[in-house]
Parts: structure tokens; sequence; C-alpha cells
């Protein structure tokens, strides 16, 4: 095959003005609500503290005590609260209170996004 064959065989069909450019394309696969709420786990997840937090929590076999969670950070105990808080909206880590103290512990959801964050790093 000669140069001007070739070229001649990659030339684009010849287009009318009113005929679209191309197939359409299919709709995403992801609603609105969902890319929302996908967007915000991962913005939960987007933070070094907030992502050790996570990997704390999934370790423990029982829910873990605020207590014994703050002193294992160089934040103070209100700026991890709010790590915490924003994790829990997210639906990564959930809490309950027993007297003074909130237990943490990691959701499934929890779990699992861990191990697909970690497998990025990988």
């Amino acid at each position: 095959m000669n140069t001007q064959t070739q070229a001649h065989d990659r030339t684009m069909p010849v287009r009318h003005k009113n005929e679209p450019c191309c197939a359409p394309a299919a709709a995403p696969s992801l609603t609105r609500a969902g890319t929302q709420a996908l967007a915000a786990r991962l913005k939960a997840l987007a933070d070094p503290t907030r992502l050790r937090l996570l990997d704390l929590l999934a370790q423990q076999p029982e829910p873990l005590c605020v207590c014994d969670i703050t002193p294992q950070f160089a934040q103070n105990q209100p700026t991890i609260s709010h790590h915490l808080k924003l994790l829990r909206e997210a639906g990564l880590i959930d809490c309950e209170k027993r007297g003074i103290w909130a237990f943490y512990w990691a959701t499934d959801a929890g779990r699992k996004s861990l191990t697909t964050v970690s497998s990025l790093g990988a």
C-alpha cells in the first residue's frame, strides 16, 4: 500500500450540517446522589489523620474509648473529635456513649473503604 492510499483510508467521512459528529454517549452509571455520597466518603478519607484513625479503629476487636484514641495522635482532643465526627458522618465509623465516654468502631463500610484505599498505595 502506498502513502497516498494509507492517507486516504484514514480520512473521516464527510458530515452534513445537521448530522451529529459521534454516536451518542451513554449516561453516567452513578447517580447524582450516589456520587455525592461517594465524594463525601472520599473527602473523609483524604486526610492522613482520618485515615490513621480509621485504620486504628479497624484493627480493634472491640470498640475503643475516645480516651484511648487521643493519646495516639499528635493533635489535641478537640481536633481528634472533629476528625471522628467527619468519619462518623461519612458512615465509616460509628460510636456509642457509655456514661461520659464515647466508644468508637469501624463500620463494615469503613473497613471496606480502608481496604480499597490502602490498595491504591500498593
